[in-house]
């Protein structure tokens, strides 16, 4: 155990709290707030993990395997209560966990043939994952900031970008693994 798995599994321990803060005895404003600060501050260890473990020299196979894990679960169990709460609609959801799903287990089957490198992050997935991570905590905030900036609607604008972005970074890398999809056929 390093410090940048830890703050992993910490980010995987926020999943439920994230959930759990909607089933409070809490003000709709408490429970919007509360659920922002713990996305937020789950969003940032995914960026510190990353920097600690190559800073301090600590990077590991189970690190690489755990982050990505972390962060796709983290985004589903958003999305999920985000829908719940009528904020996001079902398709967009389906949308991006769908994706999330399909491009795991691709990169997974690229791994086992030896191929992983033909599907590695692109540019659009990192421009989809932005557009998730600044998106989702406005829908979660919900509220208008400082009773002026109507953060859901950006937060609406951005998750349909984020959708966009995620079928064209799924497309792209099914492109990619076309050839060896199509020999195993």
């Amino acid at each position: 155990m390093n410090l940048p798995n830890l703050l992993t599994w910490l980010r995987m321990l926020a999943i439920p709290l994230l959930v759990a803060v909607f089933f409070l005895p809490i003000s709709q404003t408490a429970m919007n707030t509360t659920a922002t600060v713990l996305f937020v501050a789950a969003a940032v260890t995914d960026w510190v993990d990353g920097w600690l473990a190559r800073k301090l020299g600590q990077t590991s196979a189970f690190g690489a395997f755990l982050d990505p894990v972390a962060d796709k679960l983290l985004v589903c169990a958003a999305l999920v209560m985000l829908v719940e709460l009528n904020r996001v609609g079902a398709l967009v959801a389906v949308i991006i966990i769908g994706r999330e799903i399909t491009i795991s287990a691709l990169r997974e089957w690229m791994a086992q043939i030896g191929a992983r490198g033909s599907v590695a992050v692109h540019s659009i997935g990192k421009f989809k994952t932005i557009a998730q991570l600044v998106a989702i905590p406005m829908l979660l905030f919900h509220d208008p900031l400082m009773g002026v900036v109507d953060v859901h609607r950006i937060g609406t604008w951005l998750i349909y970008v984020a959708a966009v972005l995620t079928v064209w970074s799924m497309l792209y890398y099914l492109r990619k693994a076309w050839p060896y999809l199509s020999e195993s056929m």
